[in-house]
């Protein structure tokens, strides 16, 4: 019988993957990671209420709980990281960081120390074989979630392509009703449980006073694109591209949106209309590149990418720089691509891998178009 160790958070598609797996036969462990120790706005303890739901899933099912801590290791190598982008001006994406970092590296170590075959998770990804071993010892793709809304691939594009050898994805096949109606069919007790959409293991915060502990800000000015001050804003790490709401500023007109940043100057750039050119890029590039299959198609090849999760696809053409970086060419202009966030990219429903946004335009303005 196959061992496998999953990683439980509490949650409806965690638990359903713990049944599937032991339905199908697996020797399953459920491991809860501890990664953050403070409670939030309200005085509660996120992760205390998430580990009850966990242990509660496992008696249910009858299998062995264990509970970990990587708290030292996530400030140290996650949560250190994001508020080193945001103070950079940037706008950095956790999970990402923290698939990589924790869920895909110390837990698979993890697994290791208890003898497990495989590492599960409740992700909405799959796995396929490949006909022959990548470059980097791959031996399978990282495919689409079956459930276009759910798809999850985009949070995984950082994780070393060979670590899926060893991964199962027991929910990835499903849409999210189903699993949500496998969970109510079994009793479990998480099966109308809400899904959490707050940074990975820390939780749903008020994001501006959570941000605001650590980051240290000034305030500055809010100038338009001809330079003239519109207003004022308290730290431009507080402000993304895109952004409408929030900014204080009113008046007769179209609503103001963010365009761009000059860390320089402490200035926030803003702009009237959602669908304004200065919002509109068809080039960016990105960096820190990881290739699932260890290295890319070829050094320039046509495929579809999102720049943000839940992004319709969008076609464009990639090359490779000679420092390993992309240049990403969109057939249609980009709205508000933002650096920090991450490039995904896609042959189909195979994620080839990404990289780090870390330059974007010229836009539609500046190209006067």
């Amino acid at each position: 019988m196959k061992k496998v160790i999953l990683g439980m958070s509490g949650g409806v598609d965690s638990s359903v993957a713990a049944y599937l797996l032991k339905e199908q036969g697996y020797d399953v462990l459920g491991l809860f990671m501890k990664n953050w120790d403070e409670t939030d706005e309200n005085g509660d303890c996120p992760a205390s209420k998430d580990y009850e739901d966990v242990q509660k899933v496992c008696a249910q099912l009858d299998i062995p709980c264990y509970s970990i801590e990587f708290i030292k290791e996530y400030r140290d190598h996650v949560f250190a990281e994001f508020l080193k982008q945001y103070e950079a001006g940037f706008t950095p994406n956790p999970d990402v960081l923290c698939n990589r970092e924790i869920k895909f590296d110390l837990f698979l170590k993890k697994a290791v120390e208890f003898g497990c075959d495989y590492l599960a998770t409740g992700h909405y990804a799959q796995v396929r074989e490949r006909s022959k071993a990548a470059a980097n010892g791959a031996t399978v793709d990282l495919l689409r979630g079956n459930d276009p809304n759910k798809d999850q691939t985009y949070f995984l594009t950082a994780v070393q392509g060979q670590v899926f050898n060893k991964v199962l994805f027991p929910i990835g096949h499903l849409p999210k009703p189903e699993v949500r109606e496998i969970a109510k069919k079994m009793g479990l007790s998480t099966a109308t449980k809400k899904d959490s959409t707050g940074i990975c293991f820390i939780g749903e915060r008020k994001f501006k006073s959570f941000l605001n502990q650590y980051v240290a800000t000034k305030p500055g000015k809010i100038v338009d694109l001809t330079g003239n001050q519109v207003g004022t804003h308290d730290g431009i790490a507080f402000h993304t591209l895109g952004q409408r709401k929030g900014l204080g500023l009113g008046g007769e007109g179209e609503p103001y949106f963010v365009v761009g940043k000059n860390k320089d100057k402490n200035e926030l750039i803003v702009t009237r209309g959602s669908e304004h050119p200065a919002l509109y890029s068809k080039e960016l590039f990105a960096q820190e590149i990881n290739w699932f299959a260890g290295e890319p198609p070829a050094r320039s090849f046509h495929c579809t990418a999102k720049t943000r999760y839940r992004q319709v696809d969008q076609a464009c053409e990639i090359k490779i720089l000679e420092d390993g970086s992309i240049h990403a060419n969109f057939t249609e202009p980009q709205r508000a691509p933002t650096p920090g966030q991450y490039l995904v990219l896609y042959q189909g429903e195979t994620c080839l891998g990404g990289g780090v946004i870390h330059k974007v335009g010229p836009s539609l303005y500046e190209l006067n178009l």
